[in-house]
């Protein structure tokens, strides 16, 4: 019997994933990856968006561009929140969620011009380089050479996402 209720006692406990993180590191450092994949969620979709609805002459060089780019930030989703699990934390559970932790803004506009696609994809993607820079900051702190070793290539490619967008926009 006592090994039936350890079992139905390990059903029932929360979610803790042993670590050797303290709980105020485990509690910081996952708020802050949660709310940084939000950001991340909305900037996928926002480049989605333009990717969908891009038009004009350089239509199918932007078109590519973003689906390229759309990509790698989809491709960050799962290492975020599984790096805010192996922590020894929680992270999203729904679109609502998102919606209420994300910082970047959406785009509802039934037209935007290619131009300013780029451009606020840039703004929005130099943002996201500043946010995660927040939290490899706040990993630093922590001791949490993991979190912020991610951190740092996800960065670099934010910022060359900013690189190609600039140079894309740009009339020469």
């Amino acid at each position: 019997m006592k090994e039936a209720f350890t079992a139905a006692a390990r059903r029932a406990a929360p979610l803790k994933t042993p670590t050797r993180l303290t709980e105020e590191a485990t509690r910081d450092i996952a708020a802050a990856l949660t709310t940084l994949l939000a950001d991340v969620f909305a900037v996928y979709l926002k480049t989605k968006n333009f990717h969908w609805h891009m038009s004009g002459p350089y239509f199918r060089d932007y078109h590519l561009l973003l689906d390229e780019q759309s990509d790698q930030i989809f491709a960050t989703t799962d290492p975020i929140a599984e790096r805010a699990r192996k922590v020894g934390g929680k992270t999203l559970h729904s679109a609502g969620q998102i919606t209420k932790l994300q910082r970047i803004l959406d785009n509802d506009a039934d037209f935007v011009t290619p131009s300013d696609m780029l451009a606020e994809l840039r703004e929005d993607n130099l943002a996201l380089a500043g946010y995660m820079r927040e939290t490899h900051s706040l990993c630093g702190e922590y001791n949490d050479v993991a979190t912020a070793s991610l951190l740092e290539n996800w960065i670099d490619e934010a910022e060359q996402r900013v690189w190609f967008l600039f140079e894309s926009g740009r009339h020469a």
